[in-house]
């Protein structure tokens, strides 16, 4: 493992433990050439998985970018990082047990939307705002309002 401060290429693991809950090892490791502690994380990976964009575009999925989202409709809100965390390993592991390689921008937004209406819907319309491309305040009026008679029934 590569360090992140001073590029060597070897280090040693000092500590390893599974993460809460339960889907990663998390490792302590000490770098051989500046001698930094720094920390990372191994996660099953089933098979590679591709986002195909809405123009045709692919790209790796990248489970850091899907939390970052998350974490930027939930800010401010007083959501456990663990819930977030176990929502972006659900996700993944919904896309991964699908049997496809590639899942479609649409089809993985969808997956993020029925999970924030679960935990937040503040952080759901934050997320639905930049999702579904809001252009005017009349969008987030009507969007709230369905949202309002979801929790209403």
């Amino acid at each position: 493992m590569k360090c992140p401060f001073c590029s060597h290429d070897d280090s040693q693991v000092k500590d390893s433990r599974p993460t809460e809950d339960g889907a990663a090892i998390r490792r302590r490791r000490q770098c051989e050439g500046c001698g930094a502690r720094f920390t990372t994380f191994e996660r099953i990976q089933l098979r590679e998985l591709t986002v195909v964009k809405s123009e045709g575009r692919r790209e790796a999925f990248d489970r850091d970018k899907l939390q970052r989202s998350l974490m930027i409709a939930c800010r401010k809100r007083a959501i456990d990082p663990s819930r977030l965390e176990r929502l972006v390993s659900a996700i993944q592991r919904q896309i991964e047990t699908s049997g496809e390689s590639e899942v479609s921008a649409a089809t993985l937004g969808g997956m993020v939307m029925d999970g924030l209406k679960a935990l937040d819907s503040v952080a759901y319309i934050r997320f639905a705002s930049v999702y579904k491309d809001f252009t005017e305040a009349k969008d987030f009026e009507d969007f709230a309002g369905s949202v309002k008679d979801i929790g209403s029934k």
